[in-house]
């Protein structure tokens, strides 16, 4: 979901993340608001100004988002829930929770306390810039304490949509699951309200490009892409969680791996191991010893001319927890693993003993034969 990641200061004991996307928007929101916004609705102030003032509101802008996603973190904590971060990106903020809430009740209260945070942030800048009205403070600064009422207000309208994953659509989640006692079935069925409604918004996104809103337009069809790909990829991490819940990684590895010895030439490796068994990592064994693996990224690495005289052992990588597990781990742990480090098989080991291999690709075979004789109930 995310790309490279700033890290700028913890909050409550949660890391406060940047993607580097948001960097764009704040930047678009800062031109919009110093080039459009506060211009046409406050004439006469200046460019520098109205610069200040652009900057400023963007700023606002992220400390809302800061703590509407931070009011998610705190409930979810009380409910036990692990918070590996908040994280702000192109099109928001998301407080990223390690698991599904543990009942209907701890989906609703923590969906429902980011909109209630944002609405108080509304309410408090909207009494804010009565005050400075009546206190007759500068323009200026009633100017941006009004605007970011009025986001927060539009957050907030925008956040109880009940479309998946939104914090509306996470709300009716809850009550759905409540209803019929089923996590799975509430999630597809919020999760296709979530796709419809992310489509509805990448049409009206080309039919306000058509009409010459090119900027605008731009924006709903993003928003509307990333909303419909979420709400279906929240449903397939459901069923994933739901499918691999208590299995171990010793059911699905294989016992009797293919090993590569560690004084054989890259050339033979490729030639003998990789054009025969198409894998992409090999456990390098000296003897009965696990040394590591060798992996094709660290063949591709290697210049061709050097195939011929570097051994499998040269570019051996260690052992160690980022290309491991034990048989006894989590399955579904291990998966994450996978899919974080983009690896497609890791080793089992037990001690120094390497005792399988973990392959991506008999995980997914397992996955999709268990979704489809157990139907989607």
């Amino acid at each position: 979901m995310f790309g490279p990641r700033i890290h700028l200061f913890r909050l409550f004991g949660f890391p406060i993340r940047l993607d580097l996307s948001w960097f764009l928007v704040a930047v678009l929101v800062a031109w919009s608001l110093a080039a459009g916004y506060f211009p046409q609705t406050y004439p006469d102030l200046g460019k520098p100004v109205y610069w200040t003032m652009g900057i400023v509101g963007s700023l606002g802008l992220f400390v809302s988002v800061v703590l509407h996603e931070l009011a998610h973190a705190l409930v979810a904590r009380r409910f036990g829930l692990e918070i590996k971060g908040i994280t702000l990106f192109i099109f928001g903020g998301v407080a990223e929770m390690a698991d599904e809430p543990p009942s209907p009740r701890a989906e609703f209260m923590v969906a429902i306390a980011g909109p209630l945070a944002s609405l108080g942030i509304a309410l408090g800048c909207l009494g804010l810039n009565q005050l400075g009205q009546e206190g007759a403070w500068p323009l200026a600064v009633e100017a941006v304490i009004g605007y970011l009422g009025l986001v927060n207000a539009l957050l907030v309208a925008f956040n109880i949509v009940p479309a998946f994953p939104l914090d509306g659509g996470r709300v009716l989640r809850s009550i759905l699951w409540h209803w019929k006692d089923n996590l799975r079935w509430a999630t597809r069925v919020t999760s296709a309200i979530g796709s419809a409604f992310g489509v509805g918004l990448i049409v009206l996104g080309v039919v306000a490009f058509i009409r010459g809103a090119y900027v605008s337009g731009m924006w709903w069809f993003l928003i509307g892409l990333f909303l419909r790909n979420a709400a279906q990829m929240s449903y397939q991490q459901l069923l994933v969680r739901r499918v691999l819940e208590g299995e171990l990684v010793s059911r699905f590895m294989v016992r009797d791996p293919v090993t590569v010895p560690r004084a054989i030439s890259v050339r033979e490796l490729v030639e003998d191991y990789v054009y025969q068994h198409h894998f992409k990592m090999f456990p390098v064994v000296d003897g009965e010893r696990l040394l590591g693996c060798v992996t094709t990224r660290r063949i591709k690495e290697l210049p061709r001319e050097e195939w011929e005289s570097q051994s499998v052992g040269a570019i051996a990588e260690p052992c160690r927890d980022e290309n491991t597990v034990g048989p006894g781990d989590d399955a579904l742990a291990a998966l994450a693993k996978m899919s974080g480090r983009q690896l497609s098989r890791l080793m089992v080991v037990e001690g120094e003993r390497l005792v399988g291999v973990l392959a991506l690709k008999d995980m997914l075979q397992f996955l999709s034969l268990k979704v489809e004789l157990e139907g989607s109930a």
